[in-house]
Order: C-alpha cells, then structure tokens, then sequence
C-alpha cells in the first residue's frame, strides 16, 4: 500500500509537501487506532453534529435580522 501517484496527479505542489501530509495523516490515524476512549456510533456522532449545527443556523439566523 505503497502506491505513489504520478507527479501531474498529485494536489500538492511538490513531492515533499505530498510527503509532509503522508506523515501527518499517518500519524493522526496512529493516535486515533490508539485512543482508549470508546468509539461514538456514526448516527450518534451526525445527530450531535446537526443539533449543534442547527442551533449554530438559529444563532446565525437571529443576528442577521
């Protein structure tokens, strides 16, 4: 799974960028496989996002008026 992509397919503008990401985003799944907290069910997780979302709107919504 070591697979590179072509230099023309890449987002980032140089190979070390490419790299530095890599590593970055190696290492936060790293720390996440290794959190001890319990994982949070997808459907949980979403309807807090969108309680909080939604109050964020209503928020938004009254000091725009």
């Amino acid at each position: 799974m070591n697979e590179h992509l072509p230099p023309d397919d890449s987002e980032f503008a140089t190979p070390q960028e490419a790299e530095a990401y890599d590593r970055w985003f190696r290492a936060k799944v790293k720390a996440s496989l290794a959190d001890p907290r319990p994982s949070i069910p997808q459907d949980e997780a979403m309807a807090s996002i969108r309680i909080k979302l939604e109050a964020k709107i209503r928020e938004t919504q009254r000091h725009s008026r």
